[in-house]
């Protein structure tokens, strides 16, 4: 539509000096009509004409399709007829507007929309106040004008940039490639958020028989008898295939660990039955961050039970959303499941079980009751104890656990 716009434009140029008010009004209109879904706003912005202009023509070419003749004509002004344009009345208007809405009035503390939601009736009401009376029709085309559309906020910033960000990736994605090549697995894992368990209102819309949609609490006060889950994951990169252990007690690293451990035994071992390593990309921070002692603690004794050497690389700090497995299998089962109450476990479990995608995605869930508790400390002998190898570069990011040799 956009590459349209020139042409119109011009064509208008052309055309309008030879048509009175209402052949113009019926001229666009004719033109938003052909263009279907959209048109209205092509046209203003192509001819500068209002909206409602346009739709005044639209009407009229009704009236007359209706009506099978054009012998009414409506009204006509003479060229430089009717109201002016508030603008041309009151030339401060324009300015008077864009201090209220520029974005570099949010850090001045004597900006008197500051701390207010910028909704034209709230625009209009203060201009008014300030002696520039508009209602809140003419403020949308005067937005429009100042190239001011709206607009919701945009997660794109990652806070603090580490130097070494793109490195990382390029170190993560060549030791991924050497594991596949080597017929290794290949895993990202991660915690999707917390879930309420019970008849709670989810993010989404779902197809229902129309006046009966399913009910739900009003308020997101948790059951104490359901609780909450905290569902981690496991993604394999070569299978296209997941896990989720569904955790009813705390998120720890002990309870990260022995989602993997049930993944390997469920999944894992019969598709890499001849597997000596195992590689896992996980986030920096959270059960299973850089720093976290018992982490490392855990993945050693899983190391010795599965006789593995298990190798990790973590993500650079705040770029979390770059794990594959929020791309590849996360945001699949939460559109599995949108618009539907998580009414229990076994609920929780069929859904996400239930998860596929175009490209043969399979997802398996089990629930795990077991307690993980939190607080736990590990000394630093029992860090020394883990055979940990660490990468030469960024050895706190990279590294290797190797398993105890009497395992």
């Amino acid at each position: 539509m956009l590459q349209d716009e020139p042409t119109l434009a011009q064509k208008f140029r052309r055309i309008r000096n030879f048509l009175d008010e209402a052949g113009v009004r019926r001229w666009v209109a004719n033109e938003a009509l052909a263009r279907g879904r959209g048109g209205v706003s092509a046209v203003a912005r192509a001819t500068g004409l209002s909206r409602t202009t346009i739709h005044a023509g639209m009407g009229e070419l009704r009236q007359t399709r209706a009506a099978k003749t054009d012998s009414v004509r409506p009204r006509s002004r003479k060229p430089g007829g009717g109201r002016k344009a508030l603008t041309r009345k009151n030339p401060e208007l324009l300015a008077a507007l864009n201090r209220l809405v520029d974005p570099v009035t949010r850090g001045d503390p004597e900006s008197p929309l500051r701390w207010t939601a910028k909704s034209t009736l709230t625009l209009a009401q203060e201009l008014t106040e300030k002696g520039h009376r508009v209602s809140q029709r003419t403020l949308c085309d005067l937005l429009d004008a100042l190239g001011y559309s709206l607009q919701s906020l945009r997660k794109n910033r990652e806070g603090t940039r580490h130097p070494d960000r793109n490195a990382q990736f390029l170190f993560i994605n060549e030791r991924a490639r050497a594991f596949l090549a080597a017929g290794q697995p290949v895993i990202s894992v991660d915690t999707k958020k917390k879930e309420l368990v019970g008849d709670f209102a989810n993010k989404g819309r779902e197809w229902q028989p129309k006046g009966a949609p399913e009910q739900v609490r009003v308020h997101d006060f948790e059951d104490k008898k359901l609780g909450k889950v905290s569902p981690y994951g496991i993604y394999d990169h070569q299978a296209n295939q997941g896990w989720v252990s569904v955790g009813t007690d705390h998120d720890t690293a002990a309870f990260a660990v022995e989602s993997i451990r049930r993944w390997w035994r469920q999944m894992g071992r019969p598709l890499y039955p001849r597997a000596t390593r195992l590689l896992i990309t996980a986030d920096g921070g959270g059960s299973n961050g850089s720093r976290v002692r018992l982490w490392k603690v855990e993945l050693q004794k899983l190391a010795n039970d599965l006789g593995l050497e298990i190798a990790v690389c973590h993500f650079p700090p705040g770029t979390s959303k770059w794990n594959r497995i929020e791309h590849w299998m996360f945001n699949h089962i939460s559109a599995n499941w949108r618009g539907r109450p998580l009414s229990s476990h076994e609920v929780i479990i069929n859904l996400i079980g239930a998860t596929t995608n175009a490209q043969g995605l399979k997802v398996r869930a089990e629930l795990d009751a077991g307690i993980y508790p939190t607080g736990i400390k590990v000394s630093a002998q029992e860090l020394a104890a883990v055979r940990l190898q660490p990468q030469s570069f960024h050895g706190e990011w990279n590294y290797s656990i190797l398993p105890s040799p009497t395992s």
